[in-house]
């Protein structure tokens, strides 16, 4: 057969040449050892933890080796493809830091010298590869029918043989240029496939970046390349714009690896050098006395909106997934408490084979620790961003007095002791409502241990004592003082030595005003809370928790 005629007869309508696009995006010009990767999600919906997950670590090989990160769209699936999924994709990155170097940088805008990255806008480029291996007898049209497809499918599985087009179930890779000709004059539909040089008893190694050395069969199917209307399979498209932007690792799911021999033999097939892959587990959840992946139907922990709804600090969700990428990353931090995470060095050696297990108990500990080490001024400026979009009355009682509320985030804000009260901006309104007398409950917390007569007493006693411009040390002199008077110990350490002496000691008189003025038995420094309130709601406060519990 006369190769470039069938060529001309499939692409007639491409005149430009592999040539041509190999000159138009040449070898890239950057540091010797820097890695050029990529995120290539698919707008079919939200952006998934895992999608996050992958995109982290690509980003981090990326620029970690003075290289580049791109965002490509593979939207090649047009049937599945959602409203706004680019959209979601880049503000779903763009939330949690991840630098985007190439590709689409904004919902519209696209940047970079190895584009267009949508993969719907590559069409001819795709077209002008398939023609070259056409060309070469590496390709052929294929105008077989879903209903022969699948009785060629039904046929191998009565024969227990391994199912796809090849061999002699592929029905159309010796049709004559004459017969082909016939056919499209018809209008008969058709795709291009690749025509395998495979062999059943032949395999294939190569080195994954995760999980070291892998042999699979050589690929023998002869799998679609163009689709009828002309738009790639995922499996033409990666190797083509991989290869043309330069891409050196490719790091993606765990659910590709099946796929790699295909890739391989492509790259080959086209002359071209495959990029090095590797291949990442997915991120795993506990369900029912097993594990399972994390799902976007059953868990809505699953969208990466989700974490920025919540209010998850980003460095928060950031080192969570960098645990989850590398065991050794709490070593770093233990070792660089201040550091940003940016200063880790991820190694795709260090990663789990198997899919790691996702623990929200996990991740609220490291946001709570996360926003501890912050400066009031920080937690008050991320607080307010996120009430501005979730919470329009904590917004307003923040941004009121900002004074008020910076003063009230540094309550006990220790760097060497971090508090642990909120791990998420949802949390601030529950956490500070004591604050705020339009979200204080007026619900109260049992205390144990003293009678109503004594909370009474101290009730009464202490309005006539109490002065807001006293220090923290002469304030809670003045709690010892009331203790002494009503029966109630100076020291704990008094108390304690014995306990049949006494009604109870300091603490407990504290925790009655602690009540009677947050509504709890826990919060932070009450000194610091009275001083903040001043002293006119403090005696409102006591003299309202009098009524409803004495």
């Amino acid at each position: 057969m006369d190769y470039s005629k069938l060529a001309q007869l499939l692409f007639g309508g491409i005149d430009k040449t592999p040539e041509y696009y190999e000159e138009k995006f040449p070898l890239r010009n950057l540091p010797e050892g820097a890695k050029v990767t990529r995120f290539a999600p698919s707008p079919t919906g939200f952006l998934h933890i895992g999608g996050l997950f992958a995109a982290l670590i690509s980003e981090r090989i990326a620029h970690q080796s003075g290289g580049r990160f791109i965002l490509r769209i593979e939207d090649t699936d047009k049937k599945r493809e959602v409203e706004n999924g680019v959209s979601k994709i880049i503000d779903g990155l763009n939330s949690f830091g991840i630098k985007i170097d190439e590709g689409f940088v904004s919902h519209d805008e696209q940047s970079g010298e190895y584009g267009p990255y949508k993969q719907s806008e590559r069409a001819k480029i795709y077209q002008c590869y398939a023609k070259a291996l056409v060309e070469k007898g590496l390709a052929y049209p294929c105008f077989c029918t879903e209903e022969e497809i699948s009785a060629i499918r039904e046929k191998q599985e009565a024969q227990k043989l391994l199912p796809g087009y090849y061999g002699e179930f592929a029905a159309c890779r010796n049709l004559t240029y004459e017969q082909i000709e016939k056919k499209i004059n018809a209008g008969m539909p058709y795709v291009i496939r690749l025509k395998s040089p495979g062999s059943e008893d032949r395999r294939i190694s190569f080195k994954d970046g995760i999980r070291g050395k892998i042999e699979m069969p050589e690929n023998i199917v002869d799998v679609v390349i163009l689709k009828s209307d002309g738009i790639p399979t995922y499996h033409f498209a990666h190797v083509v714009d991989d290869h043309l932007m330069r891409t050196t690792n490719v790091i993606r799911g765990d659910e590709w690896i099946s796929s790699v021999p295909i890739h391989i033999q492509m790259f080959s097939m086209l002359g071209l050098k495959p990029p090095k892959y590797a291949h990442i587990a997915p991120i795993m959840k506990e369900d029912e006395g097993g594990k399972r992946k994390i799902s976007k139907r059953k868990d809505p922990e699953a969208a990466v909106s989700w974490y920025i709804d919540e209010g998850y600090p980003v460095d928060g969700v950031m080192e969570y997934l960098l645990n989850l990428a590398n065991y050794n990353f709490e070593d770093f931090r233990r070792a660089n408490k201040t550091a940003p995470w940016t200063d880790f060095k991820l190694e795709m050696n260090k990663m789990s084979n198997s899919g790691a297990l996702f623990d929200l108990v996990k991740l609220n500990d490291i946001c709570k620790n996360k926003i501890g080490s912050y400066t009031a001024q920080r937690v008050y400026d991320l607080a307010t961003e996120w009430a501005k979009t979730y919470d329009d009355e904590l917004y307003n009682l923040l941004t009121a007095n900002p004074e008020y509320s910076v003063t009230m985030f540094g309550f006990d804000r220790n760097p060497d002791k971090p508090r642990k009260d909120i791990g998420k901006w949802s949390e601030v309104r529950q956490a500070f409502s004591f604050m705020f007398d339009e979200l204080f409950d007026g619900k109260y917390d049992e205390i144990d241990g003293v009678s109503k007569d004594d909370i009474a007493s101290i009730l009464d006693a202490y309005p006539q004592m109490y002065d807001e411009n006293a220090d923290s040390s002469a304030w809670f002199d003045t709690l010892k003082d009331l203790s002494e008077k009503l029966g109630f110990a100076r020291e704990v350490k008094e108390y304690k030595k014995s306990p049949d002496a006494y009604k109870g000691h300091v603490g407990s008189v504290s925790n009655v005003l602690r009540v009677a003025v947050t509504g709890r038995t826990k919060s932070p420094d009450l000194y610091s809370i009275m001083k903040a309130l001043g002293k006119d709601r403090v005696i409102e406060r006591i003299k309202k928790y009098k009524e409803v519990t004495v």
